[in-house]
């Protein structure tokens, strides 16, 4: 078994785990089923591996659509607040890296990159709130376009007074109420 594929015991509890978030919030995938979901997802042990990383670091990873034209379901993390264990994380490697003191374990790229996620754009973050209401109380790192970055900057967004906020800050800024949701195509 390789480093990134789930024993079948840790892929039928994850199955069972992910069938029942999904019997939970019908809300988030109108219309899809869950067996064709399933199906698809024993086909793609990396992907099973991918979508336990999500769930170990506490992102309770639901699908929430599904792209025709790809013939692929869509997982976003669904945890209320940003997931616990992907916080107190900086932007990238070169903001790591540019940090003089208390520097974080981790970044947000290398460690979705790891994990075999991409991170939420702002429209995925905007197509998220719409399923439910996500960080009331926390923030999570949002895909920051290459003109801002290059700047230093990055970008983040939350929810507060029922609307979606997208704010900047230095890449190199981490928060212990920040982290990031990821998405996966399977």
């Amino acid at each position: 078994m390789s480093k990134n594929q789930l024993s079948p015991s840790q892929q039928t509890e994850l199955l069972a785990i992910l069938k029942m978030r999904f019997e939970k919030n019908p809300n988030r995938h109108l219309g899809l089923e869950w067996s064709k979901i399933q199906e698809k997802l024993e086909a793609n042990p990396s992907k099973l591996w991918s979508l336990n990383e999500m769930e170990r670091t506490e992102g309770e990873p639901d699908v929430v659509r599904y792209d025709k034209e790809t013939d692929e379901y869509i997982f976003y993390d669904c945890a209320t607040e940003t997931p616990k264990g992907r916080r107190s994380l900086c932007y990238d490697k070169e903001a790591l890296e540019a940090r003089k003191e208390f520097k974080p374990e981790n970044n947000v790229i290398d460690m979705a990159t790891s994990m075999g996620i991409e991170l939420l754009s702002e429209t995925e973050y905007r197509h998220l709130q719409q399923l439910g209401k996500f960080d009331l109380k926390t923030s999570s790192w949002i895909k920051t376009p290459s003109e801002i970055r290059k700047l230093g900057g990055a970008l983040f967004a939350d929810f507060r007074y029922e609307t979606v906020f997208v704010y900047h800050n230095g890449a190199q800024s981490y928060y212990a109420v920040r982290g990031f949701r990821g998405s996966l195509r399977v």
